[in-house]
């Protein structure tokens, strides 16, 4: 069923026309780019080239070689750039795609819109695929974890002990509805424009809201290294939150309020070629809920492959 489009407000025009500058500054230092790279190959003698050898099929398989159902390019966060699995991978291994990334773990929304590094990786990406003449088959697009967990977290807590328990409302929608939506609507304005500028036309791109993570206090191997954490349960006992059933309601809550935001955003007449991919109620968080995830934020390797099993069952309906 085709997403009903609704009309775009003046915050969502701004961020839209952020996101529109941003792809036309990004887009002026690509030609200034390309013109250097032209003038590079034009003056190097290129050497004549060898015979080409077409390897025989078995060991062409054997080399990686194998038929690939589309290339797709991310730009991400830590559920695309985790250590030993996440979803880019699955979507190579178990799903026959080739992903290029520039997702990098750790990265916040507010970055990726207004900073311009993920995204000009991401141009000098299309680029490469194109003189390869592999044009992308979609978009994949992951953020806004990272601008709410953490050391941030604890603010768009009440205490416990206040009149008003729980999230205080004021401060998820200042974030949540407000800052992270003009993040994504800017971000999916510029790659689109940019998309637009390189292809010719849009590509499907797909955003998600994460799942039902469980507040535990487990950060990545206990706790250190590359992702070290826990990035909720700090916060919640900083606002005096011990129980945690309780802190599962309040994780749903935001997960839907960010999903809800997502759903919305991706809904605005411009961008009828976004799609969420909602990955609520994917993952166990009840008794057994360790098999599901690695972490507070994380899944583990069986869950990683199960959400990505939803992020192939959007892309076989709307880049088959």
């Amino acid at each position: 069923m085709k997403k009903k489009r609704r009309a775009t407000d003046p915050s969502d025009r701004r961020a839209q026309a952020a996101g529109s500058s941003l792809a036309k500054s990004l887009l002026a230092r690509r030609r200034a780019a390309l013109a250097r790279r032209r003038k590079v190959t034009r003056s190097v003698r290129v050497a004549a080239r060898a015979p080409v050898t077409v390897p025989r099929a078995d060991l062409l398989r054997a080399a990686g070689g194998a038929a690939s159902r589309g290339t797709l390019v991310a730009e991400g966060d830590s559920w695309f750039d985790y250590p030993w699995t996440d979803i880019l991978g699955c979507l190579e291994d178990d799903h026959g795609f080739d992903v290029d990334s520039v997702a990098h773990r750790g990265d916040r929304v507010e970055d990726m819109a207004y900073s311009g590094g993920q995204l000009e990786d991401l141009v000098r990406t299309i680029e490469r695929l194109l003189r390869r003449n592999v044009p992308p088959k979609a978009i994949l697009l992951s953020g806004g974890g990272n601008d709410v967990a953490g050391d941030e977290f604890a603010i768009l807590l009440n205490h416990s002990d206040s009149p008003n328990r729980g999230f205080n409302a004021s401060i998820v929608s200042g974030i949540v509805d407000e800052r992270i939506r003009a993040c994504y609507v800017a971000i999916l304005s510029a790659v689109t424009d940019v998309c637009k500028a390189r292809l010719g036309s849009t590509i499907p791109i797909l955003v998600h809201g994460y799942d039902y993570a469980v507040p535990d206090g487990r950060g990545f191997l206990g706790g250190w290294w590359l992702l070290p954490g826990p990035w909720l349960e700090p916060g919640f006992r900083l606002k005096g939150y011990g129980d945690l059933p309780e802190r599962l309601e309040l994780v749903t809550q935001l997960i839907d309020r960010f999903n809800g935001m997502l759903k919305d955003a991706t809904s605005l007449p411009a961008f009828s070629h976004v799609h969420h991919v909602d990955l609520r109620g994917t993952l166990p968080n009840g008794r057994d809920y360790k098999k599901w995830w690695d972490n507070e934020l994380h899944p583990t390797k069986r869950g990683f492959r199960k959400v990505t099993e939803r992020f192939v069952r959007v892309l076989d309906t709307v880049a088959p």
